[in-house]
Formats: structure tokens, C-alpha cells, sequence
């Protein structure tokens, strides 16, 4: 058994690469070999949001505080509150982040697959970003992103 005391691993800040705006990582757990998964809790300052992306084999976000928002490819922008839980599946492209006006924190749970766990794309554009809300908790017809609150 092993036990990693909370503030025991140092907080990193998210690449630029992936990310807009202001995002912290905390790393929570990464099993050893031959388990696969592995988990971060992600702070998103106002504004902050992942680039597009997908996952080999699919992640699950729990929110955790904040109001937050998260569309897949085709999809509608969904809102996120403390509670809800997300499944992304696997090679969905879809992003994540705060709103702009609140921060946003998860918890992302995600397997590796030959040793990957995500494939990062082209960042969210300022108009993808902004553009309206659906209603909290409606699934998008045409996508496969589930929120349960």
C-alpha cells in the first residue's frame, strides 16, 4: 500500500502549449506498471481553458469547486458545478475550462495506452470559447459527453 499525503507532491503549471489562461496541476496518483491509470486535480483561473484534445482511452472529470465549461467536437458548450461528473470517451475531441468569470477546479482520471494518456491539439479560439451555453446538465444530441449532476 502507499499513501501520498495531500500537498506532499509540488503543484506545476499548465504548458502553454495546451493551455490559455492561468492552470495549476496537482498531481494526486499515477499507479505503478501494469495499471494504467493515473490522476490530477486542475485549478482553471477565469478565462483558462484546455487547447482540444482527446483521450486513447477516455477520461472522467469531477468537479470539484467553481462553474466551469466543457464541449465536445459538434457539440454545445456545457456548463459544470461541483458535483457533476464528466465522461469524455475515448478519441472524442473536447475541451475544458472556467468560465470567464468564475475558476474552475477538477479532478481528471484518465489510462494510459502505450504509455499515452492524451493527444493535445489546436487551442480554443477566443469565439469557440464565447459562444452561448446550453442549459446545466442537458446532453448534446450528436456528442457522446455525458454530465451528470
Amino acid at each position: 500500500m502507499e499513501l501520498k499525503r495531500g500537498g506532499s507532491q509540488p503543484s506545476g503549471k499548465g504548458p502553454d502549449e495546451y493551455f490559455t489562461g492561468r492552470v495549476r496541476i496537482d498531481p494526486l496518483f499515477q499507479a505503478p506498471d501494469p495499471a494504467r491509470v493515473l490522476g490530477v486535480s486542475v485549478t482553471f483561473e477565469p478565462g483558462a481553458r484546455t487547447a482540444w484534445h482527446t483521450h486513447p482511452l477516455g477520461q472522467t472529470l469531477i468537479v470539484t469547486s467553481g462553474c466551469g465549461w466543457v464541449q465536445s467536437e459538434g457539440g454545445p458548450k456545457e456548463e459544470i458545478r461541483p458535483g457533476d461528473v464528466v465522461w469524455c470517451p475515448p478519441g472524442e475531441k473536447h475541451w475544458h475550462g472556467a468560465t470567464s468569470t468564475t475558476a474552475m477546479t477538477h479532478i481528471a482520471i484518465v489510462e494510459k495506452l502505450d504509455g499515452k494518456a492524451v493527444d493535445w491539439m489546436e487551442k480554443v479560439s477566443d469565439e469557440q470559447y464565447q459562444r452561448s451555453v446550453s442549459e446545466p446538465g442537458a446532453v448534446a444530441m450528436g456528442s457522446t459527453i455525458q454530465v451528470e449532476s
